[in-house]
């Protein structure tokens, strides 16, 4: 995690959670996290069966220029990536995964610059699958952003991080074919013996382009 607010996001959602596998969205507390909560949102499954802004940090919203409170997630999303997207969206309400992913974000004019953005399960009314609690926070900050809107973005990395009673090897499979299809891995398969490596300074297996971290809690 390269980002402050990654980091602080993810190690308050990681122990307010406790032996769960999400916490509640009753248990965010705002005060806690105000070094991140300029960048963090929380996403909310809307009519369309589409998850959309239910709340979005100031910060966040000045580097799109405009509010994103109601505005679709999905949409933001290059089309050729909106699928990959919903996977990983998928793999973190479902399968309660928590998902790094580091993207470009590109302007009218066509000026760049790369985000990080994280995405973890939030309990609703006892149920994972309607909200998301996450950051985005731009990697380097060029001058022109807050006054150039991002238009378009692209993913560019991603990493899942699987609960500790999850077998990797059940859980992984489909989503590393997936999401290695949509990013132009069409061959890209999963291995049962995949090669150890480090990621963010613990031990993590390959599965095709992913890494994959083995225990949440680490």
């Amino acid at each position: 995690m390269q980002k402050a607010s990654t980091k602080t996001l993810y190690d308050y959602w990681n122990g307010i959670r406790g032996s769960r596998s999400a916490p509640d969205r009753k248990d965010i507390d705002p005060t806690r996290i105000r070094d991140a909560l300029a960048n963090t949102f929380i996403l909310e499954l809307d009519e369309s069966e589409r998850f959309s802004f239910r709340l979005a940090g100031s910060h966040l919203c000045t580097s799109y220029c405009r509010e994103l409170k109601g505005r679709s997630f999905s949409t933001l999303w290059h089309e050729r990536d909106r699928d990959a997207m919903d996977t990983l969206i998928r793999a973190v309400t479902e399968d309660h995964a928590v998902a790094l992913v580091t993207f470009q974000g590109t302007t009218a004019i066509h000026t760049k610059t790369t985000f990080e953005a994280i995405l973890m399960p939030l309990r609703h009314n006892g149920s994972t699958h309607t909200r998301l609690l996450g950051a985005m926070t731009a990697i380097d900050e060029p001058y022109w952003l807050g006054v150039q809107p991002i238009m378009e973005q692209r993913i560019t990395g991603l990493r899942l991080i699987w609960p500790d009673d999850v077998t990797m090897e059940d859980m992984v499979r489909d989503v590393a074919v997936n999401v290695g299809s949509d990013m132009g891995f069409a061959g890209a398969s999963p291995t049962a013996h995949s090669t150890p490596e480090t990621v963010y300074g613990v031990s993590a297996r390959r599965y095709a382009h992913l890494a994959v971290i083995d225990g949440g809690r680490s």
